[in-house]
């Protein structure tokens, strides 16, 4: 998995702070989310437990994605997290 769009959803515990992004290489950009490479919000918020993410075949769609999931309540997106990850374990193994 590397060039490919995708969005993602890290946290910083079960049910802790939840960050939402975007990219075009999920493996490298989750990496630099644990390498703490970001100084801005999921830094601050130490969010780098991947609990969720989608994969698309371009990068318009997964930007309105990534959008509609920002755009909804934090109940929505931890059911979204839930559905599929229901212990919030760390995704970043299954997709290096």
């Amino acid at each position: 998995m590397s060039k490919q769009p995708a969005i993602y959803i890290l946290s910083n515990k079960k049910h802790g702070t939840l960050y939402t992004g975007v990219t075009s290489n999920l493996v490298q950009r989750v990496h630099q989310h644990k390498a703490k490479t970001f100084k801005g919000f999921s830094g601050r918020y130490d969010c780098n437990i991947l609990v969720y993410y989608e994969i698309f075949d371009d990068l318009e769609n997964a930007i309105l994605r990534e959008k509609q999931i920002k755009g909804g309540s934090r109940k929505k997106k931890i059911a979204l997290i839930e559905a599929d990850n229901p212990d919030w374990l760390d995704l970043y193994n299954t997709i290096v």
